[in-house]
């Protein structure tokens, strides 16, 4: 994609709480956290996902996390979810002879035929945002009411360092372009990366309960568009998003 990079620099602690409660931590004190460093941990004890869920602990999985400063002009700071998902599938992407079944799930879950395969949680801190990743290396967690992959399950075997300085690489990557090129260049590729249109979704957003409708791809402003029944598009722009297996457009 572009030429190397320094490799990030890569803090690991043998256990902590949350990777991404230290980085947001740390910010709040006023500590000096330099972008482009990771946080990685061994082992989390009370790791946290999307929607308040529980990030169960995988010993051998990656769980790590890096903080982003938001500078004057960039693009809006919710649409960091794209460039974390970005850089999580190409890391993934980088492992695998063959890509064809992997996929992005709007707006920043990577899945392995429909099971997911890493997650990642973005949260603020005044002027920066922290992003904490989490990739099935060695297992897959239970989670209740979805499905779950690890790389290990696919006979992909990667050293947990070794995909912790391709993810730092990526992330610099995407990010580099997020504020050079703008936004509509992150959407296109996370488009490529995508689901296919006229694949069936449903999207249970805050407040509203659940929409149903074919994918649309993304707007210009990262949000995800459906087609109703009733030919409208909706825009979706916060919310728990499903792919309803086998009920696309041809």
């Amino acid at each position: 994609m572009s030429d190397r990079v320094v490799p990030s620099p890569i803090e690991v602690v043998s256990s902590i709480g949350s990777t991404n409660t230290e980085l947001l931590a740390r910010c709040a004190r006023g500590e000096t956290v330099r972008e482009g460093s990771w946080l990685v941990a061994d082992r989390q004890t009370a790791g946290r996902g999307r929607l308040g869920r529980e990030w169960h602990d995988g010993a051998g999985n990656f769980m790590g996390s890096t903080v982003i400063a938001l500078n004057d002009g960039s693009p809006a700071a919710h649409t960091l979810a794209l460039v974390a998902a970005l850089a999580v599938y190409e890391t993934i992407a980088a492992a695998l002879a063959d890509t064809r079944r992997l996929t992005l799930k709007w707006p920043n879950d990577v899945l392995w035929e429909g099971a997911k395969i890493a997650g990642i949680l973005l949260e603020r801190q005044g002027d920066a945002v922290v992003a904490g990743i989490g990739v099935n290396i060695a297992r897959a967690p239970q989670i209740d009411g979805a499905a779950t992959a690890a790389l290990a399950d696919l006979g992909v075997h990667v050293g947990r360092d070794a995909l912790a300085h391709e993810l730092g690489h990526q992330f610099a990557v995407f990010l580099a372009l997020w504020r050079g090129a703008g936004l509509v260049e992150i959407v296109s590729r996370w488009m490529a990366r995508g689901p296919a249109r006229g694949a069936l979704l449903s999207a249970t957003t805050p407040g509203e309960g659940t929409v149903t409708g074919h994918y649309a791809g993304l707007g210009p402003d990262g949000s995800l568009r459906l087609g109703l029944a009733d030919g409208r598009e909706r825009a979706i722009y916060a919310g728990e998003v499903a792919m309803i297996a086998g009920k696309g457009d041809e």
